[in-house]
């Protein structure tokens, strides 16, 4: 097993696998009975803003291919204006759930568990869907800079587990309650419930905005996986041309969640 690994990207279905597999996920995987699949589905949006459907598709194929787990795609979006439901549908989830059997879960309104950790100053208590907590979660991110994280990996999109029923508190999005203090906030969410495995689709990305903007160019043409999500996401920091010690959220996680590491040459 290695903590962090980077794979060339020419399809989903060939450099998904291959990430995970250098990763050393097919057997951990082999021993779960539950697999949680998290995408990056903040909006109605096309990737590289979103994970795309057909990286979905991969992965799923990928788990079922080493484990007979049970797998579920559960998402919690953000957008205002539009349900978890819609944006699966949007985005062609429900075709997916459909063709592979797997059922699609609502993160914002799943039954929650209340968690309690006095040495976070954000969020001392937290609220997060029970089925985080039962199961084996794959965290798959886009690679994408942060208007205000910086950055947008593994962690962050861990963002999606938030129920607005505690934290829209104000605001245009569903996890308005995370903006007022955006690095500590999603570090102690990570604290609560970091991704037991981080996949970033970086076969694209996006250097300037995580909403919109050109997308990179050329392309960044990688997929990242790992069970450190703090060195997933430096090296994704990497990948963008980011010194990951400038983002605080991953600063913050290193050697406590994880341990940020250098590019390989």
């Amino acid at each position: 097993m290695v903590p962090v690994h980077i794979e060339p990207f020419g399809t989903f279905d060939t450099a998904i696998p291959r990430a995970l597999e250098a990763a050393g996920a097919p057997p951990v995987l082999a021993r779960q009975r539950r697999v949680v699949i998290k995408p990056n589905l903040v909006n109605a949006s096309p990737p590289p803003v979103t994970f795309p459907v057909e990286a979905a598709r991969a992965l799923v194929a990928a788990v079922r291919g080493w484990s007979r787990a049970e797998v579920l795609i559960a998402e919690g979006v953000g957008d205002a204006e539009r349900s978890t439901p819609e944006i699966f549908r949007i985005h062609g989830y429900d075709r997916l759930a459909r063709d592979l059997g797997v059922d699609l879960v609502d993160l914002n309104e799943a039954p929650l568990v209340r968690l309690a950790d006095p040495a976070c100053r954000v969020f001392p208590e937290l609220w997060l869907p029970r089925i985080l907590t039962e199961s084996f979660v794959i965290s798959a991110a886009v690679l994408k800079a942060h208007s205000l994280a910086g950055v947008t990996l593994s962690m962050k999109n861990m963002m999606g587990a938030a129920p607005p029923r505690f934290y829209r508190r104000g605001g245009y999005w569903k996890k308005s309650a995370f903006h007022a203090r955006m690095h500590e906030a999603v570090y102690e969410l990570n604290r609560y419930r970091k991704p037991d495995l981080a996949l970033i689709d970086g076969s694209v990305g996006l250097a300037g905005h995580h909403l919109g903007g050109p997308p990179c160019d050329p392309p960044v043409g990688r997929v990242v996986a790992g069970f450190d999500p703090v060195a997933v996401d430096a090296a994704g920091c990497g990948l963008l041309g980011i010194d990951w010690r400038t983002i605080g959220h991953v600063r913050l996680a290193h050697g406590v969640l994880g341990r940020a590491r250098p590019l390989p040459a």
